[in-house]
């Protein structure tokens, strides 16, 4: 699973490196800093939730309001679970973070994702006006921030997975 993490292609900002083969291929720090983000915001056991907060990165790495690379808006301050640079991953779950992480760094997004660049934890009551809840996965609500008249989803919605891979 390693290696296929290594040659995984990013496509990205940022990321992107030529592989002998020409095609672009992931760093590996842009790997391991993808997979802590899913390993320690989501349910170690949830495909979906990890996909869907490597989106979420994703979506930060191409905006403006963020930093422009992986590692750079995973270890931004206050944005993540403490400690997720620092502290050790293990078992399955690891290896089913570094897969996902590949699998994002390669193009692969969470649809129901689609430009949101924020979650909280599922059962977090956050109680602002201007929230708009695109998907429940892993434990998270991931959301848009939208103008309050154009919030049409307030409230977390039911938790799914099995969408993706």
């Amino acid at each position: 699973m390693l290696i296929l993490a290594l040659v995984a292609a990013c496509g990205l900002a940022g990321c992107a490196r030529q592989s002998h083969s020409g095609k672009p291929t992931a760093s590996a720090s842009d790997i391991d800093c993808m997979a802590r983000a899913m390993y320690f915001e989501s349910n170690r056991s949830s495909r979906d939730g990890m996909i869907a907060v490597g989106s979420i990165v994703m979506n930060r790495v191409q905006s403006d309001s963020f930093p422009n690379s992986v590692c750079s808006v995973v270890s931004q301050r206050n944005q993540f679970a403490p400690g997720v640079m620092t502290k050790a991953m293990s078992g399955q779950a690891k290896a089913l973070a570094e897969a996902s992480a590949s699998a994002v760094l390669v193009g692969e997004r969470h649809p129901n994702v689609a430009g949101a660049r924020f979650f909280h934890a599922a059962w977090y009551d956050a109680n602002f006006n201007n929230i708009h809840y695109v998907l429940t996965a892993g434990g998270n609500a991931f959301y848009e921030k939208r103008r309050p008249e154009d919030v049409t989803s307030p409230n977390p919605l039911s938790q799914i997975e099995g969408i993706t891979g």
